[in-house]
């Protein structure tokens, strides 16, 4: 097929492009809307040793996927939970926490998940200030140059995790202008051996059209 002729089903069908796309566009927007809005809160806590040499920033290194492991617990949780009177049980609560450990910032992070973006906040805020507590507590045990300190970069602050409308429909645009070309190759191939124009004749028959009967 030549440049001509794509361009021509391009004029005539370019309307089932447009079509498909706004329907799944539509129905991408449309589910998103259905679904349930999911918030997700973020904490940032910095570990900051108490003496800036080498020694101690190693060992603070080496306690951040330690607290990491302390936050990722069911006691924890549970203690979470006892503290904001949540009706759930900790493995429901875990499974709506993620935790993580930055070796190169020194913070160690929680995200929280819930359908209620201040219970959200509330909950990493007290997941967060169970571990401030607890280094706290060990300081205590440490000369004041052996100090660890834990402290929030900023209070939590939630958004809206799922459904993202935007990107939904966006997908379901695309999705459905590539399902539109491949309706009209589908049609195109239908419909592939009726001849329409003198051109059609010249190109299958390979000679000449000399005259044509004109319409009545």
């Amino acid at each position: 097929m030549e440049l001509s002729d794509y361009l021509r089903i391009l004029r005539q069908r370019g309307w089932v492009i447009i079509l498909v796309a706004l329907l799944t566009a539509g129905a991408a927007f449309g589910f998103s809307k259905m679904q349930t809005e999911v918030y997700k809160s973020r904490l940032n806590l910095l570990v900051r040793p108490a003496r800036s040499d080498w020694g101690q920033s190693q060992a603070a290194k080496e306690l951040l996927n330690s607290y990491r492991t302390w936050l990722a617990s069911s006691r924890r949780a549970q203690m979470v939970i006892d503290q904001l009177q949540l009706d759930m049980t900790a493995n429901a609560l875990l499974a709506d926490a993620e935790f993580a450990a930055d070796n190169f910032s020194y913070v160690v992070s929680l995200a929280i998940e819930n359908t209620d973006p201040n219970l959200a906040n509330d909950i990493a805020t007290a997941w967060g200030n169970l571990l401030i507590q607890w280094q706290n507590q060990e300081n205590e045990k440490n000369r004041q140059e052996d100090r660890i300190t834990i402290e929030f970069v900023d209070d939590p602050q939630a958004g809206l995790d799922r459904p993202q409308w935007k990107i939904n429909t966006a997908a379901g645009a695309v999705f459905g202008a590539i399902l539109g070309v491949m309706v009209i190759f589908v049609l195109e191939w239908v419909e592939s051996g009726v001849v329409r124009r003198a051109e059609d004749v010249e190109r299958y028959l390979e000679i000449p059209v000399i005259g044509r009967i004109p319409n009545a």
